[in-house]
Formats: structure tokens, sequence, C-alpha cells
């Protein structure tokens, strides 16, 4: 509304009447996935708690193997040159996928501060610090299905008479990570981009007495229109990392390579380096993967652009540094991996819900190692059939 300002003819108040829309957000869910199994989830959130504008954030999700609750709190504008700050805690605790992974237990809880500063409209840098606590906990105790490569690390003593793993002497690792991170976004949409490019690049350096590391990753996403109706994408990633300080690199921030996300058509993180003892995914310190879709109307939906029909390539694989293995073994585990096929996107109103089937075109079979009959025979593990709701490629 407007009000005439006493003896200034030319000027005028603008009266702004302000109504603040729904700032919360409760969800409630419950799903099955073909590496997660049944899930449920609980989240309830704020964008404008105690009429702040900040942000406070509460999650739950517990299945059989990955469990965790995290608060989250965040100040939009910490600063008045709009620089946030972000309090996050959490505690989790992870299992294997598959049982040929092993039976162990990883708890893990920690905090940490961040602060994203805007340099433009598509680019933000992030820095912050943390402290982690990682504890080991083998499953039912026996030696043959807890991996060696976690009872090394955690330097766990193992009964050879009665074939259990025993008390670990160093079950407990404590890190202090410090992390710093670049991402440029000027893709057209989040949900269903159909161009622009995305990029992210991450750094973190373990700074902490019990683990000293530096592990770093490099994204790159770009797409293409070729007209309204079909659209090309393509996706890179690469990761390094390695131990400092003469220490050796913690196992549990490897890199993981297989399922949705990454090489589809392979059991979720199922690629890589395996274990000596129970051929677990022990996943790798480098990563390389490259993807390339192209996405077309699904049939008789006309141009909606929620569900759509995509084609796709997938590359890659995880590596590390030679171990035990047979030269053989060690040379098939390096070997890149890839697979083609065909899926369906839609945003549904559960969240956006990927489907795929994927056909390996490049894998390691048993035959290929039959010329190393001392030690075992690793073989990928195949899924050809592979959905999950929420994930991005």
């Amino acid at each position: 509304e407007t009000q005439e300002v006493a003896g200034s003819p030319d000027q005028v108040d603008l009266t702004v009447e302000v109504k603040e829309k729904p700032t919360g957000s409760l969800q409630l869910g419950a799903g099955y996935s073909s590496s997660e199994k049944v899930s449920l989830t609980f989240g309830i959130s704020q964008e404008n708690v105690f009429g702040s504008g900040n942000y406070l954030g509460l999650q739950v999700n517990t299945s059989k193997y990955y469990r965790t609750i995290s608060l989250t709190a965040t100040d939009p504008y910490f600063t008045k040159d709009g620089i946030s700050r972000t309090f996050t805690v959490f505690h989790q605790t992870t299992r294997p996928y598959y049982s040929q992974d092993g039976d162990y237990s990883l708890v893990s809880q920690g905090g940490s501060m961040k602060f994203g500063v805007p340099f433009s409209e598509v680019d933000t840098v992030f820095f912050g610090a943390g402290i982690e606590q990682y504890k080991f906990k083998p499953g039912s105790n026996v030696a043959t299905v807890t991996p060696q490569a976690y009872r090394d690390y955690f330097q766990c003593a193992t009964n050879t008479v009665t074939n259990t793993v025993g008390n670990c002497a160093d079950d407990s690792k404590f890190g202090v990570p410090l992390t710093i991170g670049w991402a440029r976004d000027d893709r057209d949409s989040a949900l269903v981009p159909t161009k622009g490019r995305l990029q992210r690049a991450n750094a973190e350096w373990g700074v902490g007495s019990d683990m000293k590391y530096i592990k770093s990753s490099y994204q790159y996403q770009q797409y293409f229109p070729i007209n309204k109706q079909y659209t090309l994408a393509l996706n890179g990633e690469l990761g390094y990392a390695k131990a400092l300080g003469g220490q050796v690199y913690p196992i549990f921030k490897n890199f993981y390579a297989g399922g949705l996300g990454s090489i589809r058509g392979f059991e979720q993180n199922s690629l890589g380096p395996r274990d000596s003892v129970t051929e677990a995914a022990l996943g790798g310190t480098k990563k390389a993967i490259f993807n390339m879709e192209l996405s077309t109307p699904f049939p008789g939906a006309g141009n909606d652009r929620t569900l759509r029909l995509f084609s796709f390539l997938d590359v890659g694989n995880v590596f590390t540094d030679r171990s035990t293995q047979s030269d053989a073994q060690w040379k098939a585990q390096q070997m890149i991996r890839a697979s083609v096929g065909l899926g369906i996107s839609w945003i549904s109103p559960l969240g956006p819900l990927r489907l795929a089937y994927a056909v390996p075109v490049k894998y390691q079979k048993d035959e290929d190692l039959t010329s190393d009959p001392t030690k075992p025979v690793y073989s990928d593990r195949i899924q050809r059939f592979q959905f999950q709701i929420g994930t991005s490629f």
C-alpha cells in the first residue's frame, strides 16, 4: 500500500505486509533397494528455526547395512557477505553389503564445522574441520569371515586353534580431518538437467595422531541438449589418496566402485582389490570412472521430463598399490570394467527413482585366473538389475 508523504508531493511511503511461507518439513518413508535392502527413513527440518533464518535438520536412516543419525545446523548468512556456517554431529554404523564381504561392523561418530564462501552466483568454496572416531567390531568372531585387511589395520589377534578373532589392540581410531572444496554448478535444473555443467573438487587432510593421510577427488558433469527431447550427459570422476607420516592409510577411507552411481551391472561397491582371506571387496586409494547417458522421452509420456528412458555406458574401477596377490590376480583386480544398458528415471512423489538393467562387457571371469591354482580365484559379482531412490547418475 502507498501513503502520501506530507509536504512532499513527489514522494510516497510504501507499506509492505509480509506473510511467512511454511518453512518446516517432516518426512517419513520406507524403501527397498538392491544394495541397501529394507531401509526406514525419518527427517525433520526447519529452514527458519525460531524465526532466525537458520536451518536445523535431523536425519535418521536405518537398514541392515547402514544406520545413521545426524543433526545439522546452518546459518546461511553467518556474515553479511553471505558466508554460511554449518555444524554437524553424527553417529553411524556400517556393515558389509554382502555376506561374502565379511561379518563385522564399523561404528563411527563425530562432528564438524564447515564454512561456505560464495565467490559468484555459481561458484562456492567450502572449508572446515572435524573430529571423528572409528571403532571396529568383529561380528561372530570367526576368523574366516573377518577380513584380514581390517584385522591387520586394527591389530586384532587370531586364535589359530579355535579359528576366532581375539581382542584388537587398536580397535579405535581418532581422526581430525581438515577439508576444503570447490563447487561450480550452472545446470538449468538439479533434478532434470538438460544443459550446463557441474564441477566439484574436494580435499581432505587427516592430521590426527591415529590417522595421517590426504584424500582428494574431482567430478565433472556436462549436459548437452541435442534437441528438445534428447539430452546427452557425460560424467567423470577421479580420486587419489595416500597415507602420510609413515602410517598405513585408513582402510575405511578407501574409494569404492560398482553399482548405481558408479559402474552399473556390478554389485554395489564390489569392484577393485579383494581381501586375501575372505575375498571381501576393500576399495582402493585411486579411482577413475566415466559415465555416458543418452536420455529420451518415455514412450507414451510425450515430452514429460519427469519420466525418461535412458541408455548408458559405464567404464572405470578403483585401484591400489601391489599387495600379496599373485601377478594374475593383481592385474585382474586392476583391470578396467565396463557395462552398457538401459534405464528409467522418474521424479516420483518419494524422490528421484532410477532403475537400470546393465550388461557387463568388460569383466573378470573365473577361467581367466586358473593359471595360478595356489591362490583363491576372484571373479566379478554381476548384478544386472539395480534400482534406488535418490541417486543422481
